[in-house]
């Protein structure tokens, strides 16, 4: 094995202690028939309030030994997740129906409502087997649909009908022995331990590769279901019918719950279990959009090298020819850029502020693309609920020495090498961004304790979250700030003049130019965003992280470009006060994601229902635009002063 391999698996061991010793869902559970399968219950969901809520919070069944939280990460307690147990148990490879699960009790006023709330607001209840979500299919002019969990209950003609009765259908492949260490076809993690087999392992047994739930209303006989226990036989037959609905709810009457289980042996194998949830919908367009992007940039880097050409080149081999005379002459006449030579390296306005900015700008950025790139190798898969948000967290929290080296090293070029102030530069770093996330996470958070909703973070994690922050993240900004102190400032190649050039009048404002340029990275980005934003509103799986790795590396060379073409541009025109705009020329992308997510919000996702709903997307929406603009911005900056600095430095002025 690797180093990486090592390094990822006690990763894994640090932050699933709660699973024993190996990635979730990474290896095959061995059934023999008869062993007893059991149901676990995640949060109701939906795509019209976005506020998940615990299953146990409507009057459902619960189970005999009680309700009991399953081992969750911190990934899966801030995505709003919450794994329970459930009644519905099966045992493998035995048909059963007609089984009784429970009468609940009379239908209080307060519940009536819920339930009808529950309904109109189209809540899905989501369960899970064996790590798999139940799958539904729905046939709608001739094609199948997919849906993953099943609606609490349907509305028709102004009367509710409950889904009271379920239909299970257990997919199962024959036990193939594999004891070697192998990358999951899905990337559903990777197995790198021999399977787990019990005593007794030469006995056949199953394995099971999907999950699919039909549910039904039906109206059960009060007389016959009086005496029966939880898990006896219903006497009377039961018709499932997807297409009819019988079972209404009414206010001070009892609901009774049913459920039935077939198994079917299948085809599917172990690895491809995960395809049926993430069958490729448009892979033509995410090679689309990548192709687009590709054109782009090339565009930019040949306006690039023709910069490049043109100044740096030409003028240096005239420099070198001409005599004395006319290298004076050709002083006198020296136009744009090296009239700046004396203020280019001027300090811009609010240091301080520019540095704290780039340093958290290479934190998010060194995080999104570890991020992306472990999830792209099949480390952060579906099937492990959480890691991906998990592993973000981790990979900030390391990098903050990075912010703090950048932010501190950037201070003393700036300073030309004073080292004074260095200590509340890295502070401010370790606090600015963190900061802002917190504000905006405690609003959002007190919105949907409010609700009662489970995607508030409990208190516990609040003060996991901040003592992370506070015991790790800034601890290791503050080391990078030191290695940032001792480091050799960047020297600058030409000396600054004591008094400042006067800028020309311009024939257009330049903050227009810096805003228009944010277009170019948006065009880059804009398809891939939209399956990310529906994968985070709409519910739908996201896992094409090698096309988001290709687009993240094609959003970053199109950043460089675009701010280093704009820089050059100013410098042109004889206007030296390039810091902030090459920031903002990469980093006025945000200000089109922000307008495209409320485009999104209105055309998209027109049912989102509330203020409360439309507050928690726009809340999101800004954390992520603000994350984007520090990393455009800070990918713009870093080029541009590359490009200064060589351009100044490569040119001999007296």
């Amino acid at each position: 094995m690797g180093h990486v391999e090592i390094w990822v698996l006690t990763m894994c061991v640090i932050f699933q202690s709660g699973y024993g010793f190996y990635l979730p869902g990474s290896y095959p559970h061995k059934y023999v028939v008869g062993d007893p399968l059991s149901v676990k219950v995640n949060s109701l969901t939906s795509i019209d309030t976005e506020m998940p809520f615990s299953y146990y919070s409507l009057p459902f069944c619960k189970p005999k030994e009680g309700v009991k939280d399953s081992a969750e990460n911190l990934g899966e307690l801030l995505m709003g997740d919450r794994i329970e147990n459930s009644p519905y148990k099966f045992k493998m490879y035995v048909n059963e129906s007609e089984i009784f699960l429970c009468q609940s009790k009379k239908v209080s006023a307060d519940d009536f409502k819920l339930l009808k709330k529950r309904i109109d607001e189209m809540y899905q209840v989501n369960l899970i087997l064996d790590n798999l979500p139940a799958i539904r299919y729905t046939k709608k002019e001739g094609f199948m649909l997919r849906w993953t969990g099943y609606p609490v209950g349907v509305k028709v003609q102004n009367v509710y009908y409950l889904f009271n009765h379920l239909k299970f259908k257990v997919l199962i492949h024959k036990y193939e022995e594999t004891s070697v260490a192998r990358v999951m076809g899905t990337g559903d993690a990777v197995e790198v331990m021999p399977t787990v087999t019990k005593e007794g392992s030469d006995m056949p047994g199953h394995m099971v590769v999907g999950f699919e739930v039909v549910p039904c209303s039906v109206v059960h006989d009060g007389n016959l279901v009086n005496k029966l226990k939880m898990y006896e036989k219903y006497q009377s037959p039961i018709k499932c019918d997807p297409n009819a609905v019988s079972m209404p709810i009414k206010e001070g009457e009892p609901i009774v719950f049913t459920y039935e289980v077939a198994f079917e042996e299948s085809d599917i194998k172990w690895p491809s279990r995960w395809d049926a949830y993430l069958k490729m919908e448009g892979s033509k367009v995410h090679w689309f959009s990548i192709l687009n992007s590709l054109m782009v940039i090339t565009f930019l880097a040949g306006i690039v090298l023709v910069i490049f050409l043109r100044t740096v080149r030409r003028d240096l081999t005239r420099y070198e020819e001409l005599d004395k005379e006319s290298q004076v002459q050709m002083n006198e006449e020296l136009s744009g850029w090296k009239l700046v030579v004396g203020d280019v390296f001027r300090a811009p306005s609010n240091p301080a502020l520019l540095c704290i900015l780039i340093g958290d700008g290479v934190q998010i950025l060194g995080m999104a693309i570890v991020t992306i790139l472990f999830a792209a190798l099949g480390f952060m898969s579906p099937a492990s609920r959480g890691t991906l948000i998990t592993g973000m967290l981790f990979f900030y929290l390391i990098l903050g020495i990075a912010a703090g080296y950048v932010a501190v090293r950037l201070w003393r070029t700036i300073g030309c090498g004073d080292h004074k102030g260095w200590i509340s530069v890295a502070w401010k770093a370790a606090c600015f961004f963190p900061g802002i996330a917190f504000l905006i996470l405690t609003i959002l958070n007190f919105l949907l304790w409010g609700s009662h909703s489970t995607g508030a973070i409990p208190f516990a994690v609040f003060v996991i979250l901040l003592l992370l922050w506070f015991c790790i993240s800034v601890p290791l900004t503050l080391v990078g700030g030191y290695f940032g102190a001792k480091a050799h400032h960047i020297e600058y190649p030409v000396r600054t003049n004591q008094i400042p050039r006067e800028i020309p009048a311009q024939k257009y404002p330049s903050w227009l130019l810096v805003i228009g340029a944010g277009t170019l990275p948006f065009g880059t980005l804009f398809i891939e965003l939209f399956f990310i934003m529906s994968s985070i509103w709409m519910g739908r799986v996201y896992y094409v992280f090698g096309f988001l790795f290709i687009v993240l590396i094609l959003l970053v060379v199109v950043c460089a470009e675009v701010s280093l073409v704009l820089t050059y541009m100013h410098l042109c025109v004889e206007d030296w006060k390039w810091w902030w705009k090459s920031f903002f020329a990469s980093g006025s992308v945000a200000i089109y994601i922000f307008l495209y997510s409320i485009n999104y919000l209105i055309f998209d996702l027109k049912s989102l229902s509330g203020p409360v709903s439309a507050t928690l997307y726009l809340g999101y929406s800004l954390f992520m635009v603000l994350a984007v603009m520090l990393a455009t911005g800070t990918v713009g900056f870093l080029s541009s002063f590359w490009f200064v600095h060589y351009l100044f430095a490569s040119v001999k002025l007296d």
